[in-house]
């Protein structure tokens, strides 16, 4: 599952890390030697050593489990909805991080979430019929009553927050823009321009689309 969302990420994107997610992937015992301050159920850990970046990747075993069982291709709800935005979030952070890094670009924690966020609506909508009442019922179920863990502290929660509010606007202008009028392949152009920008003109660029 986690290759086939990678590889349909790159291709959206244009880009190819070289890479597979899979030989990245951990568990939770290798996690925890880690020691991170967090342990949710997705999780991209970085160490930078001597100008080297190490990286490995957790996402629940569970949830990866659950997608083997029922595939979103197959038929994408309830049942394995939350399961598939695990892996979209875990594969988004992984090939942005790296992108950023090959291209000696910083990136920062609200980049890699607002990323992940608009990668989740895209592929979600991608993977159905992009049609304007499947687009404003995933955006509502993604972004309209978000909820938060509570080991968030406020800085954090403030992140989330923010990559919340504004994938929801840009994705609201995609909406208006190209899902409505059936124009796709344009929609893709733009998410390409959109995604090899850094933050400041992301936010801007929303701030105009809004």
């Amino acid at each position: 599952m986690l290759a086939r969302v990678q590889r349909g990420l790159e291709q959206l994107y244009r880009v190819d890390t070289g890479v597979a997610i899979d030989d990245f992937l951990i568990d939770a015992a290798a996690r925890d030697q880690l020691s991170p301050q967090r342990r949710p159920r997705e999780q991209l850990l970085a160490v930078e050593d001597d100008g080297e970046m190490a990286l490995a990747v957790y996402i629940d075993p569970g949830a990866l489990a659950n997608l083997a069982r029922h595939d979103p291709a197959d038929r994408l709800g309830a049942h394995n909805l939350g399961d598939f935005l695990l892996a979209i979030e875990g594969t988004s952070h992984f090939i942005y991080a790296i992108c950023c890094a090959r291209a000696e670009r910083p990136v920062t924690q609200l980049e890699l979430e607002l990323q992940a966020e608009i990668d989740k609506y895209v592929t979600c909508l991608l993977v159905g019929e992009p049609a304007p009442a499947s687009s404003a019922a995933l955006r509502h179920r993604l972004f309209a009553d978000p909820s938060y863990e509570p080991d968030l502290d406020a800085d954090e929660r403030a992140r989330y927050r923010a990559a919340n509010d504004n994938a929801q606007r840009y994705t609201a202008w995609l909406e208006a823009a190209y899902v409505v009028p059936g124009r796709i392949p344009e929609m893709l152009g733009e998410l390409r321009r959109f995604y090899r920008r850094g933050l400041a003109a992301k936010l801007a660029d929303i701030a105009r689309a809004a």
